[in-house]
C-alpha cells in the first residue's frame, strides 16, 4: 500500500443508516471511507481505485439466504485475492459468516457492533493484511534478482514466483500482455536469473523483419550466398550462444518464417544461408505478444505445433489498472529515473497526485504512465508535481486526463484487436499521420506499424512519406466501425540494422522496456 495516503475502506450495504454510521466511525479512527450500495457498484469501485480493507453486507434485497453476499465475495476474492472482507452479519446468521470465512473472508462482525471492538477488528485486519505483500516481495528478492521490477501487487508477485520456478530450465517461456506492461522486462529477469546470465539475451522485434531477411537475419550466412554477401555474418541465433533468444511481437511471424523456426525449436539445429552443414542451435527462447496466440491458432494465422512449442511456459502479465495499488511505486521510481536522465533535482509527487494518477484507466499501462510523468515534469518546471500539474498538461495535450484517451476509444468491454485498433487510430489523430511520431507514440517500428495498419484495415491512405497525412484514414476508420520500473542490465545485441528488428542496447530501461 501506498504510504502517503489513508488506508481506504469500502463499505457495502444497502442500508444508508449503516452505511453513515460505520463511515463515521471509520473516518474517527483515522480512515478514508467509501460507500456502495450493491454488488455492481462495489465491484466497479474495487476496479477503479485502491483499496485497503472491505467491510460486506451478506444480503442486497428481500432474499435473506446471504448467497449474494457469498457470490460478491467470490467476485472480490477473484479479482482482489489480497484484499481482506470483514463481513457484517446478524445475530441468527453466525453460521451464514462461517461459509463466508471458509470462502476467504478474514473475519465478520454482528449487527449491532460495538464500535470499540469494531475499530480493533478493523485495525488488526489491516495490520495482518499489510505486510502479506511485502513479506513476498521481500522473500523473492532474497533468492532472485529482480531490481528491473517495481511492484508488490499480487498479481505481479505471482509472476514474479513462476520467474523464480523457471528461470534455470531450459523450457520456452511464452510472454503476454498489453503494449506497455512491460513483457520485455519479464524477458530480461527470465535471463537475469538463469544460469544463461552471463552470455548474451538478443532481442528481435518479429514484426519489423522482412521475410526476405528472415533467414540471413536470423541464421546468417556465408560469404558468397547472395550478391552482396561479401563475408560471413553471424545470425541471431548464433550470437545468443550458450544464451537467451527473446523473440518480442511473435503473433506478427508469418506463416512461412514460422516452418523456419519450428525448425530450430523442434531440431535445435539451423543452417545458415549458403552454408553446407548445420550449427547446433544452444538458445533459451522467451517469446512475448500482444495479441492472444490461442485465436490466431484458431483462425488459421499461426501454426499450432509451433504455438505448442513455444507456450510450455505461459506467463501472462496484468494491465496497470489490474495492478493500480502500484501506481505510486511505478511512478516515484519513474520520476527518479526521468529527474537524473534530464540532469534535474529528484522530483516528487504529492500525495494527492499519487492518489489522482491512481484512479486513471491507463490504457497505454506503464509506456503511458512514464510519459505522463515525463511530460509533465519537463512542462511544469518545478520538483514537485501536484494534482492540477497533471490535470492542467493533459487538458492542454489532449483536453482530459490520461484517461480521455481511454474513455474516448471506449476500451471497456472490447477485445485487444479492438482497443488496438483504436489506440492507432488515436495516434494517427494526435500526430497528423506522421508515421515515425505514430511509431514512436505506440512503441513500435516502423514496419511493425506498417503491418498494423494494413491488419486493421487503415493500410489503404498513402503512406511513402512521413510527411503524408493519414488523418482521412483515422477518419474513415472511425467511420467504418469501432497497447489498448526499472532497471535492465547491460545487454549484448546482434549487430543488424534497425530494420531487422533489433533492440538497441539498453532498451530495457525507461520506455524502451514498455513492451
Amino acid at each position: 500500500m501506498d504510504s502517503t495516503r489513508k488506508q481506504r475502506i469500502l463499505i457495502i450495504d444497502d442500508d444508508s443508516a449503516v452505511q453513515v454510521s460505520l463511515a463515521l466511525l471509520l473516518k474517527q479512527s483515522g480512515y478514508d471511507a467509501l460507500c456502495a450500495d450493491d454488488p455492481k457498484q462495489a465491484l466497479t469501485m474495487l476496479a477503479s481505485q485502491p483499496v485497503d480493507l472491505v467491510l460486506q453486507d451478506m444480503n442486497f434485497s428481500l432474499q435473506t439466504s446471504g448467497e449474494e453476499g457469498l457470490q460478491l465475495l467470490a467476485s472480490i476474492r477473484a479479482a482482489h485475492p489480497a484484499l481482506p472482507v470483514l463481513l457484517m452479519t446478524a445475530w441468527g446468521s453466525i453460521a451464514l459468516a462461517v461459509r463466508g470465512m471458509q470462502a476467504g473472508a478474514a473475519n465478520f462482525f454482528t449487527k449491532p457492533w460495538d464500535n470499540t471492538q469494531l475499530a480493533e477488528l478493523v485495525r488488526t485486519t489491516l495490520e495482518a493484511a499489510a505486510p502479506a505483500a511485502r513479506s513476498s516481495r521481500q522473500a523473492l528478492d532474497a533468492q532472485f534478482d529482480f531490481s528491473a521490477i517495481v511492484g508488490e501487487h499480487p498479481r505481479l508477485l505471482k509472476v514474479l514466483t513462476t520467474i523464480g520456478q523457471v528461470a534455470n530450465t531450459r523450457a520456452p517461456v511464452l510472454i503476454l500482455g498489453e503494449s506497455g506492461c512491460g513483457k520485455e522486462l519479464i524477458a530480461d529477469a527470465i535471463h537475469r536469473n538463469s544460469t544463461r546470465a552471463g552470455k548474451a539475451i538478443v532481442k528481435i522485434n518479429m514484426g519489423a523483419i522482412t521475410p526476405s531477411l528472415f533467414e540471413s537475419e536470423m541464421f546468417g550466412h556465408v560469404r558468397g550466398a547472395f550478391t552482396d554477401a561479401k563475408t560471413d555474418r553471424k545470425g541471431h541465433v548464433a550470437t545468443a550462444h550458450e544464451g537467451t533468444l527473446f523473440l518480442d511481437e511473435i503473433g506478427e511471424l508469418n506463416r512461412s518464417d514460422q516452418v523456419k523456426l519450428l525448425r530450430v525449436l523442434q531440431d535445435q539445429t539451423y543452417q545458415p544461408v549458403g552454408a553446407s552443414r548445420s550449427e547446433k542451435a544452444d538458445v533459451r527462447v522467451v517469446s512475448a505478444t500482444n495479441r492472444e496466440l490461442a485465436e490466431l491458432v484458431a483462425g488459421g494465422e499461426f501454426r499450432e505445433d509451433l504455438f505448442y512449442r513455444l507456450n510450455l511456459i505461459t506467463i501472462r502479465l496484468p494491465p496497470l489498472r489490474e495492478r493500480r495499488s502500484d501506481i505510486p511505486l511505478l511512478a516515484r521510481h519513474i520520476i527518479g529515473e526521468v529527474s537524473a536522465s534530464y540532469g534535474l533535482p529528484a522530483a516528487t509527487i504529492t500525495p494527492q497526485a499519487l492518489e489522482w494518477l491512481s484512479a486513471q484507466p491507463w490504457p497505454g499501462n506503464i509506456r503511458q504512465l512514464k510519459q505522463t510523468l515525463e511530460r509533465t515534469l519537463l512542462l511544469v518546471g518545478r520538483s514537485e508535481l501536484r494534482q492540477a500539474d497533471f490535470v492542467a498538461v493533459e487538458q492542454h495535450e489532449h483536453g482530459g486526463g490520461p484517461g480521455a484517451a481511454g474513455a474516448r476509444l471506449g476500451v471497456d468491454g472490447m477485445t485487444l484487436e479492438q482497443v488496438e485498433r483504436h489506440m492507432i487510430v488515436h495516434a494517427l489523430e494526435q500526430h497528423q499521420g506522421n508515421i515515425s511520431r505514430v511509431a514512436k507514440a505506440l512503441g513500435l517500428s516502423r514496419t511493425a506499424l506498417y503491418r498494423r495498419l494494413e491488419r486493421h484495415g487503415l493500410g489503404s491512405a498513402p503512406v511513402a512519406t512521413d510527411a503524408g497525412n493519414l488523418a482521412h484514414a483515422a477518419a474513415g476508420a472511425r467511420m467504418g466501425g469501432a497497447d489498448h520500473g526499472l532497471t535492465a542490465p547491460p545487454v549484448r545485441h546482434a549487430d543488424v540494422s534497425r530494420r531487422a528488428g533489433v533492440a538497441p542496447a539498453g532498451a530495457g530501461r525507461m520506455g524502451g522496456g514498455w513492451r
